[in-house]
């Protein structure tokens, strides 16, 4: 059980700065949650330079999944971007909580953020996960919904939906949200396959 509740930080959420991430820890939260999407590292140390409508055309528009992940790097960097060293210090001790598993902790820190940073859809998104590691699906559903509020393109929150939708038996759901995330990232990792099997399991034929 207590396994369970160390899925990945970085999936559906930003990190507030790669200076604080070990790489064991890296390599367990890549390994035990398979429905986040993860924040690169390198877009956590990188500044804003391309519209992010451009962007998402080019990620359409990607030819493999080389070109598609260096696209979707761009747009981290982009979604990260909280611009105030206020937020990115209270981030930073969100990281630490959460890494102790403090997730109680992390919510007060996340609530001030928000308080901060009301637009800031990151804050949102990370404040979704840490509900999702508590096991409350009813705040993580209600923060992704302002994620997508937020930005509707954010793959990485339809991706986070579709996996809670799917752990709590809502595989229809599931399917609708993952579907989502894929429109708008067709080279997103893993993402072919759980809508290939949950358009089996909810229609009773493959895509």
């Amino acid at each position: 059980m207590r396994q369970c509740r160390r899925l990945a930080f970085y999936g559906a959420v930003v990190v507030a700065t790669a200076m604080l991430a070990s790489a064991p820890g890296e390599a367990r939260a890549q390994s035990q949650s398979p429905g986040w999407v993860e924040p690169p590292a390198t877009a956590l140390r990188a500044s804003p330079t391309r519209d992010i409508d451009f962007l998402f055309g080019a990620l359409k528009a990607a030819p493999d999944d080389t070109s598609a992940k260096a696209i979707e790097d761009r747009i981290w960097t982009q979604w990260l971007a909280s611009g105030s060293d206020t937020v990115n210090l209270l981030m930073m001790r969100v990281k630490t909580a959460v890494d102790k598993e403090d997730f109680d902790l992390a919510v007060r820190l996340l609530d001030a953020i928000i308080e901060i940073r009301p637009g800031y859809a990151e804050a949102w998104n990370r404040r979704a996960t840490v509900f999702y590691l508590k096991k409350d699906f009813s705040n993580a559903l209600a923060d992704l919904r302002q994620v997508l509020r937020r930005e509707p393109r954010h793959f990485a929150a339809l991706a986070g939906l579709g996996t809670i939708m799917q752990e709590i038996g809502d595989d229809k759901s599931a399917l609708a949200a993952y579907r989502a995330a894929l429109a708008l990232h067709p080279r997103l990792k893993g993402m072919a396959d759980k809508v290939r099997t949950l358009t089996q399991t909810v229609e009773g034929r493959p895509i």
